[in-house]
């Protein structure tokens, strides 16, 4: 985030306006580093698909549990708990399990180990348990995860597999969920006293979880402190 854009979150109205286009512009460039699918061999497309997996199956509602216990707005606490419902009442663990073994994708010990390392990184951060922080981490993995489906739809249809109830669910529901994290974002930010936290710290979440993704599509397992944000 430049100088200027940390310059315009003084008055509540437009305080999450400049994070939250800083977040889409890392979105963008993430996306845009990405392999094309159809120059990745199948066994490469499998395992981006089996990465995936082992990170989102076992650790998205534990992320979204801590976000809750992590603010202190009623108007947050509302909307993070209408996304775990969702999230367990639609079973999304169950419909990702489903996607990766219909792409013959199923993680295996080597994928798990394979995002080991950032993903510990990213758990324990989200232990730390600080509210505006992971609001905007789990923003930008919503806004990112909507964005991705059409890769990972891809990626799946290209090893053989015709499940995509995850894919098409994700690509229209986190629509609304990053929307709605970044309204409760705003809330939150009503109650943080000023000054917030510098731009580099409000977004140690982002950079860490962008580092785990790197992981997932490249296997580059990067240095949580050195990824750009």
């Amino acid at each position: 985030m430049t100088p200027d854009s940390s310059g315009l979150m003084t008055s509540t109205p437009t305080r999450t306006a400049p994070l939250q286009e800083h977040i889409d512009r890392l979105i963008h460039e993430l996306l845009a580093s990405f392999p094309r699918p159809e120059h990745l061999s199948p066994d490469e497309r499998r395992a981006i698909i089996a990465r995936y997996t082992a990170v989102l199956e076992g650790n998205f509602i534990y992320w979204m549990t801590g976000t809750y216990l992590s603010v202190a707005s009623e108007d947050a606490h509302s909307i993070i708990l209408d996304n775990l419902r969702e999230e367990v009442r639609d079973n999304h663990p169950g419909m990702l399990r489903k996607f990766a073994i219909a792409a013959h994708a199923v993680p295996t010990d080597s994928d798990a180990l394979a995002v080991y390392r950032n993903l510990e990184s990213v758990r324990r951060f989200v232990a730390q348990l600080s509210g505006v922080k992971i609001l905007l981490m789990m923003a930008f993995f919503e806004g990112f995860i909507m964005k991705f489906m059409p890769y990972l739809a891809d990626l799946a249809t290209r090893q053989g597999s015709a499940e995509q109830e995850y894919t098409d669910v994700h690509g229209v529901c986190d629509v609304v969920h990053t929307q709605e994290l970044f309204r409760a974002l705003e809330a939150e930010m009503r109650l943080t006293p000023d000054p917030l936290p510098s731009p580099t710290r409000l977004l140690e979440g982002v950079g860490l979880l962008r580092a785990l993704i790197q992981t997932i599509v490249h296997h580059r397992v990067e240095d949580p402190v050195h990824s750009r944000c």
